[in-house]
C-alpha cells in the first residue's frame, strides 16, 4: 500500500491547481489520474481567464471569479518558477460582441445588474460602441452587424495545454506525485483517513480531495457528500493560421499566439456525447462570419467537442463531508479562470480541514433550499 498525506483524485486543471497549492504548503500530496478515454474538459477549452457576465444572483461567485483574475498573473510567476516551463498569459482585456441593438441592450443591462450586486467596487467591464471597438481592432475587418462590444478589463486567455503541463511538473518539482492511468474505483473512510482502490493499486492518506469532474458525483456517494453534476457539450473550430488580426479574446472568438483563430462554442444538454456535428459547425461558422467576414475564405482544420462540468445552478461546487471531515471535492466549469483561486484560497482551507467562509456560498445544501423553497 502506498502512502500519502492528501490524495487528489483528478489530474485536470481544477485538481492540479489544487495539488500544486498543496505542494507549496509542503504537504506530501498524490494525484490519481483517470484512464485516457475519460471525459477531460481540461483538454477541451477555450483557455479563457473569463470574468465578465459571471456572478448574476451569486455575489459570492463574481467576487472570487474577480479575486482569481486579479490574482493570476503572481499565480503564472510561481507557477513558471517553479515549473520552469513555458506559460504566456495576456490579460489585456476581453470582448463580448454585440451584433444587435437586442444584443447591445442585454449585455449593458447585465453588466449594470452584477455592477448592482457590488456597488463598492469599481466597475471592471464598460460597453464599447463601434468606432471604439475599430480603433481596438485595427487589423480587423468588422462585419457591418457589429454594433460594439462589452469589454471586461480583467479578461484573459492562456494555452490551457500549457498551464496543465506547467501544473504537472510543479507538483512533481514540489515533491508530489502524479499516478496517470490509475482510475480510482472505490473509496473506503478507515480509522487513519481513507483507503483508495485503483484495482491495480492501494493508496492511503490522512485527507482526500475528490475533482474529477463529471466522475466527482458517484465517488462522492461513499463520503456521504452529495455532489449533483451533469454534463453540458461544447464544441470548438479552429482554423489555419492567420495573420495577427485579434489582439483581445472574446467569448466565442479568440485568435491563439500561433495565429489559429478558435470559435465556439456551443451549449449542448446531450448526455454523454461527444461527437461533433455539421450543425453545429454551421452555427458558429454563421456567427464567426458575421462579426469577421474575413472568416469566410479561412480554412477550419479542426473540430472538437468537451464536456462541461456543470452543477444545477451553473456555479462551482466546494463541499467537505460533515462525516468525514477530512473528504473534500470541488466542482466547476471554470476550472482555468478559478486556477489561482484554487491554488490558494482552496488549498489553504482544505490545508487547515475547514471550508468556511467565502466556501458557504458553494456548497450543495443550497439545491436543497432551492427544492424547498
Amino acid at each position: 500500500m502506498q502512502t500519502s498525506e492528501i490524495i487528489v483524485v483528478g489530474a485536470g486543471v481544477v485538481g492540479s491547481a489544487i495539488a500544486f497549492g498543496l505542494a507549496k504548503r509542503h504537504h506530501r500530496v498524490l494525484v490519481l489520474d483517470g484512464d485516457r478515454a475519460d471525459f477531460r474538459a481540461s483538454r477541451a477549452n477555450f483557455g479563457l481567464v473569463w470574468v465578465q457576465g459571471k456572478g448574476e444572483g451569486l455575489p459570492a461567485y463574481q467576487s472570487i471569479t474577480q479575486k482569481s483574475a486579479l490574482d493570476w498573473s503572481g499565480f503564472a510567476g510561481q507557477l513558471t518558477d517553479v515549473a520552469k516551463t513555458p506559460l504566456a498569459l495576456e490579460q489585456d482585456g476581453g470582448l463580448i460582441y454585440c451584433l444587435s441593438d437586442d444584443e447591445w441592450d442585454a449585455r449593458l443591462t447585465k453588466n449594470q445588474r452584477l455592477a448592482e450586486q457590488q456597488p463598492n467596487r469599481n466597475c471592471d467591464t464598460q460597453m464599447l460602441d463601434r468606432a471604439s471597438l475599430e480603433r481596438m481592432l485595427p487589423n480587423a475587418e468588422l462585419g457591418p452587424e457589429v454594433i460594439g462590444a462589452s469589454f471586461g478589463h480583467l479578461d484573459g486567455s492562456v494555452n490551457p495545454l500549457e498551464l496543465l503541463a506547467g501544473l504537472h511538473s510543479a507538483i512533481v518539482r514540489l515533491g508530489g506525485r502524479i499516478e496517470f492511468q490509475s482510475p480510482v474505483k472505490s473509496i473506503r473512510p478507515t480509522s487513519g483517513g481513507f483507503e483508495v482502490h485503483s484495482g491495480i493499486e492501494t493508496y492511503a492518506a490522512s485527507k482526500i480531495v475528490l475533482a474529477a469532474g463529471l466522475s466527482t458525483r458517484e465517488l462522492a456517494l461513499s463520503l456521504e457528500m452529495n455532489v449533483p453534476l451533469r454534463p453540458q457539450r461544447g464544441q470548438i473550430l479552429v482554423t489555419e493560421r492567420l495573420d495577427r488580426i485579434l489582439p483581445l479574446p472574446g467569448s466565442g472568438l479568440r485568435q491563439t499566439r500561433e495565429g489559429t483563430i478558435m470559435i465556439g462554442a456551443t451549449h449542448e444538454d446531450v448526455g454523454f456525447n461527444v461527437e461533433t456535428s455539421s450543425e453545429a459547425a454551421a452555427q458558429l461558422s454563421r456567427r464567426a462570419t458575421r462579426i469577421l467576414p474575413a472568416l469566410k475564405d479561412a480554412t477550419i482544420v479542426r473540430q472538437w467537442s468537451g464536456l462541461r462540468v456543470l452543477s444545477p445552478d451553473g456555479y462551482p461546487i466546494y463541499a467537505q463531508s460533515s462525516r468525514y471531515p477530512g473528504a473534500f471535492s470541488a466542482s466547476c466549469h471554470s476550472g482555468i479562470t478559478l486556477a489561482a483561486f484554487h491554488a490558494n484560497e482552496l488549498a489553504d482551507a482544505i490545508s487547515k480541514t475547514s471550508l468556511d467562509g467565502t466556501f458557504e456560498a458553494f456548497t450543495s445544501e443550497r439545491f436543497d433550499v432551492q427544492e424547498r423553497a
